[in-house]
């Protein structure tokens, strides 16, 4: 699934689904995203609660929060440049 504007790829996702992932240059390109799916495959999506932005506008579209969760790595981590959905499977 891809998020166009004049001709060019602003966001894409593997699917819009907990095990899916999708970026995008701004909230904007993901949000097209989430509004244009037709349902959430599995339990949901992973909104990262730091792009407050992000996760407002889900709030107030009507998602709701079902499952907490917090990222734990091993090692350096490297925050994404940009608008992101995380994969469980990531």
């Amino acid at each position: 699934m891809v998020a166009e504007l004049e001709g060019r790829i602003k966001a894409y996702a593997s699917s819009v689904a907990f095990s899916g992932h999708a970026v995008g240059e701004s909230n904007r390109d993901l949000q097209a995203l989430i509004a244009a799916a037709t349902a959430f495959q599995g339990p949901g999506i992973l909104v990262p609660t730091r792009n407050a932005g992000l996760f407002r506008w889900c709030l107030e579209s009507g998602l709701r929060v079902v499952q907490p969760m917090t990222l734990m790595t091993t090692g350096l981590y490297n925050d994404p440049a940009g608008a992101y959905l995380p994969s469980i499977l990531f």
